[in-house]
């Protein structure tokens, strides 16, 4: 073969979709899933096989998924990427500060993130219309919605006063957060008590050393609060503090209310990118997307229990009302 005719062949196999190649080497494209748990991700993983299966992948058939569960431990997630990158999976689909751990583990492998409280200061992607490199996804544009949580928590605890702030300060985007609520509630005349956690150990004694003295609980949304929900909101109730999430799905076990995207709607859309991907369009092409809806959602069960009385209007504008 001609030099010309090789590089002419090479060029045109390194253009060829991940799918294509995959299968060519005679094994179906793997996607990998660095999930937090499995109890909160399965409405998230539901939505986005749907949507993969309307664009033509089926598990099984067309893809196979490997999914693994770092339970909140950064320590298990790096696990996690290195097996992946062991495995050869052609994507890993994730979430969070995941997407960092992911990202060190590989810098060619394509990594789509379904959820990031804002990838460009946390260190996905350069920027959200070119993000570079082989990781693009999902934004939650965090930045924008803790001042909007706090006046939904003044409107149902008006004697609002105290304020406590539960974040992992291992986690940048975390740290970022509170420290934007910390902020944000000064001005609005709020003491402040931040709750920093590390690990699931850290968040009972929180707790104790809080002990109740606060009118409302700020959770900060990652991988270790989602995992360890259920402790948080057990915590709360118990110590008669109203909550605020970010995710409906706390408000479906027990939490007060939450304010944000819908999660479920962004790994939906995820499946959208992940199929890009197989189809040949590099990760760094392909511009981080940005939220446009926010819903309110509101557990009247919840409130009744805390002696709560929600104002009728912000029962009217809510989205989703739990009874």
């Amino acid at each position: 073969m001609r030099r010309r005719e090789f590089i002419t062949l090479l060029a045109g196999t390194a253009a060829w979709p991940l799918a294509a190649r995959a299968q060519q080497a005679g094994r179906l494209p793997i996607i990998g899933v660095l999930g937090t748990n499995s109890a909160a991700w399965h409405p998230w993983i539901t939505a986005f096989l749907q949507r993969l299966h309307e664009l033509g992948w089926n598990e099984g058939r067309t893809i196979v998924i490997e999914y693994r569960w770092a339970e909140g431990r950064p320590e298990r997630a790096a696990e996690i990427a290195a097996e992946f990158v062991r495995l050869k999976v052609d994507i890993i689909v994730t979430a969070g500060p995941n997407t960092v751990i992911a990202k060190q583990a590989t810098s060619t492998i394509p990594i789509v993130f379904a959820i990031a409280n804002d990838p460009v200061a946390g260190g996905y992607v350069a920027s959200l219309s070119h993000p570079g490199g082989n990781v693009t996804g999902l934004s939650l544009q965090a930045g924008d919605l803790p001042g909007k949580r706090l006046e939904l928590l003044r409107e149902v605890v008006p004697q609002l006063h105290r304020l406590a702030v539960i974040a992992n300060v291992d986690y940048r985007d975390a740290v970022l957060e509170m420290g934007n609520v910390q902020t944000i509630a000064q001005t609005l005349g709020l003491a402040v008590t931040p709750l920093e956690i590390r690990r699931a150990q850290d968040i009972a004694p929180a707790f104790t050393a809080l002990n109740t003295q606060a009118d409302a609980l700020y959770v900060v949304p990652d991988a270790l609060t989602t995992a360890n929900r259920t402790s948080i909101i057990t915590l709360a109730l118990g110590a008669r503090i109203p909550t605020m999430f970010n995710e409906r799905e706390f408000i479906q076990v027990g939490g007060l209310m939450s304010y944000g995207t819908n999660n479920t709607e962004r790994f939906r859309r995820a499946a959208d990118y992940v199929d890009k991907v197989l189809r040949g369009t590099k990760p760094g092409d392909i511009p981080v997307e940005q939220p446009t809806k926010f819903d309110l959602t509101i557990n009247l069960t919840t409130a009744k229990a805390l002696g709560l009385a929600i104002p009728p209007a912000l029962l009217a504008r809510a989205d989703e009302v739990i009874e």
